[in-house]
């Protein structure tokens, strides 16, 4: 039976690329978001991992689903996978690396094979859409 790790992530686009976060000591990149804590909803996970990664205050009364995907979790091993809710929001605020995020880089389709297998979901659908270029 395979190990579920339940995500949320913050997809922000802006002409045409997408977010991306990069942890210290990783190789791929990111959606921005995280693993909830025990009895948070996905907007309070969200708005806790954003302004822990990257800086910024969602504003949660702006989050909008665009879709739950799974994939296999990079890094956890053969068994487990990551699903992930994603959504956007508008932001106030700075975006910078914080925390554990070395770096933020505006990645487009070209890029996705940097990014995590469910990631790399997300991009295709995003691409489908005309989102992502």
């Amino acid at each position: 039976m395979a190990r579920l790790i339940d995500t949320v992530a913050w997809v922000c686009l802006a002409g045409g690329r997408i977010l991306g976060t990069r942890t210290r000591g990783r190789e791929l990149f990111y959606i921005p978001g995280g693993k909830r804590h025990p009895g948070e909803s996905d907007t309070e996970t969200l708005v806790r991992e954003v302004r822990e990664e990257v800086s910024v205050a969602l504003l949660p009364g702006t989050l909008a689903h665009v879709g739950t995907y799974r994939a296999a979790a990079d890094g956890h091993g053969a068994d487990a996978v990551v699903r992930m809710a994603c959504y956007t929001a508008e932001y106030r605020g700075t975006l910078a690396a914080s925390s554990e995020i070395e770096e933020l880089a505006w990645l487009g389709y070209s890029d996705r094979d940097r990014t995590a297998p469910v990631d790399r979901v997300v991009f295709d659908d995003l691409r489908a859409a005309g989102l992502l270029r």
